[in-house]
């Protein structure tokens, strides 16, 4: 069970690194949003998975620290997608439809 625990985390800390540097070197914000909410959260999960099997004590705490990071992190990023969305000088270029723009004028005009 230790070397399962050992490797979990591992796998953790890699997918942790690879979501930093796809933070670093992506251009747009969405990208980096993509890249520090999906890979750090799998990371992290691993990385708690891992101490939930390692720990004897600890293994409900560590459990609640990953349910805890899935919970958050995709709201932290809805929330960072729709700031930027809004924001001046962030350039978007979409290849479909623009879903929230029709929705954002409609919600305006209604004002």
């Amino acid at each position: 069970m230790k070397t399962v625990a050992e490797v979990l985390a591992l796998t953790g800390a890699v997918f942790a690194l690879l979501a930093g540097i796809g933070v670093l070197r992506f251009r747009d914000v969405y990208a980096r949003m993509h890249a520090a909410t999906k890979a750090t959260t799998l990371g992290v999960a691993l990385v708690g998975l891992g101490a939930a099997i390692a720990l004897d004590s600890g293994r409900s705490k560590a459990l609640l620290g990953v349910v805890f990071i899935f919970i958050t992190a995709p709201s932290a990023a809805h929330f960072v997608g729709r700031a930027a969305y809004r924001a001046e000088g962030i350039e978007i270029d979409l290849a479909a439809r623009d879903d929230l723009a029709t929705m954002l004028d409609e919600r305006d005009a209604l004002d």
